[in-house]
């Protein structure tokens, strides 16, 4: 016999039966119902906003005590009130104050619940709190000046990141490595290059951040549900007051809008695939085959079978947690796709989202400048096979053009030597003869004899790294100039 399936649990809840924003409707609504008001509910998530809540709830109260709306009196109640509210929940125990009993799922959200708390404490002048605004306006500036915050907290992890980079380089900087394309040796050159090369691409991902705010720095304060109020609201002396941009010019759009929660999600992709490119580059540099660093063993595990495994499983796992930002970002692209201009509820996901990508970012920023600040580059294993692959190839070829070789034919020459080398079982150019490299000169149509006894200053690994020139090479001088850079920005200078 088939099991009937079980009814969905849902039953009179027990605490409020009435919401402040639903006196138009017939019967106790949706706070009669355990199971809906589970699903309504955001405060779970979105009660890590309180303080964004406040401070916005200031800025309106000392608004509406400007334009005549509150007397002196009763918005110094609720100064205090929101002053008394705010030391409770964070003296309260748990994430965010989990443990403050104003936290009631009933009211749904952190707007409602501090709005209750304070009408609780200070009586009629709470209930003013509210005049010209709407939970639609006040979420998303709460949004807006937690992204803010968000902000100034990855910008302290980059510098600790910074810092660690810094600090490998000062360390490791000047070993002679081969570098790769399609993971096949390309030229060489120090590891700081390298080094400096993560800098860079970090730097790009912080300033990513900075731009994208920039874009969004408007303030929807003040813009109600959709169309704005017919009381004097000053939302130039708000905007003043929280300082993230001047009021936003269309009430529809500022209440309708997540441009500045998807922004801020695809920087926070943007780190996560630069963080995951790095550390496949160092599982790939810590694997056997290579062994160019050694990763500290506070970040590497076991094997529950195989008792000789060290595993990088912290890089694994920034490398894997990447996919989830990813994740974030297409589900806040998803709930918006679709929606008509004004609020829409599906909007109160975005904070799941927003939330749970910056977590997993922020923790990944961490545990990457810890593994940096303890890597070391083993300098004996990459130079037992430094000199494979002819990393000096293109070098020769300058040299070549130095001595008025046009370059493709310089490109030709060497080709040709490369695989002459191979043929004869010659590890390396600097075994050739100069007579070797000019007759294959002269096989390419180059009259004279280009080539003299100063080409061995331009072979091998360790003469090329310090021969590069250019602006931001890879090479000694490239990693000594953007070294002394980066310590001069790091220390303030």
């Amino acid at each position: 016999m088939t099991d009937t399936p079980a009814e969905p649990t849902s039953k009179p809840f027990s605490g409020s039966t009435s919401k402040p924003w639903e006196h138009a409707k017939q019967g106790p609504g949706s706070a009669s119902d355990e199971l809906a008001t589970r699903f309504v509910q955001s405060l779970s998530h979105d009660r890590r906003l309180y303080k964004q809540d406040i401070a916005g709830s200031l800025a309106h109260a000392r608004m509406l005590q400007k334009v005549g709306l509150l007397t002196a009196q009763e918005l110094q109640r609720i100064e205090q009130g929101l002053a008394q509210i705010q030391a409770e929940i964070e003296a309260s125990a748990g994430e965010f104050g989990a443990a403050w009993p104003g936290w009631k799922p009933e009211l749904e959200d952190v707007h409602m619940c501090l709005e209750a708390a304070l009408i609780e404490r200070i009586g009629e002048p709470g209930r003013k709190l509210h005049t010209g605004r709407s939970r639609n306006d006040q979420v998303a500036l709460d949004l807006k000046l937690w992204i803010e915050e968000a902000d100034a907290q990855l910008r302290q992890r980059f510098d600790a990141l910074f810092r660690a980079f810094v600090g490998l380089a000062r360390r490791d900087g000047l070993i002679v490595m081969p570098s790769y394309t399609h993971l096949q040796r390309a030229q060489p050159i120090v590891v700081g290059g390298e080094l400096i090369a993560w800098l860079a691409a970090f730097d790009r991902a912080q300033h990513r951040l900075a731009a994208l705010r920039t874009v969004n720095r408007h303030n929807p304060l003040g813009s109600g549900a959709i169309a704005g109020t017919s009381l004097p609201l000053d939302r130039h002396h708000t905007a003043a007051a929280l300082g993230i941009g001047p009021p936003t010019p269309s009430s529809i759009d500022a209440t309708a809008s997540r441009d500045a929660a998807i922004d801020f999600v695809y920087a926070l992709a943007m780190i996560a695939m630069t963080l995951s490119r790095w550390a496949e580059q160092w599982i790939v540099y810590a694997s056997t085959e290579f062994g160019f660093i050694s990763l500290d063993p506070r970040y590497t595990t076991g094997s529950s079978m195989m008792p000789q495994k060290s595993n990088p499983d912290v890089l694994e796992l920034i490398r894997g947690r990447c996919g989830a930002v990813y994740g974030h970002l297409v589900a806040l692209l998803t709930i918006c796709k679709g929606l008509p201009i004004g609020y829409n509820r599906d909007l109160q996901e975005d904070k799941r989202h927003v939330f749970e990508a910056f977590d997993r970012v922020a923790e990944c920023l961490d545990m990457a400048a810890m593994v940096v600040a303890t890597t070391r580059f083993v300098e004996d294993k990459i130079n037992q096979g430094l000199s494979d692959g002819f990393l000096d190839a293109t070098c020769l070829a300058e040299y070549l053009v130095s001595k008025a070789v046009p370059f493709r034919t310089a490109h030709q020459v060497v080709g040709s030597l490369v695989l002459q080398c191979q043929k004869q079982g010659r590890p390396e150019l600097s075994r050739l003869t100069v007579d070797e490299i000019n007759s294959a000169c002269a096989g390419a149509g180059i009259d004279g004899r280009p080539c003299g006894p100063d080409v061995y200053e331009w072979l091998g690994p360790r003469n090329v790294v310090r021969r590069y020139v250019s602006y931001g090479n890879a090479g000694v001088r490239g990693f000594q100039e953007q070294l002394e850079a980066w310590e001069k920005r790091l220390s303030g200078v």
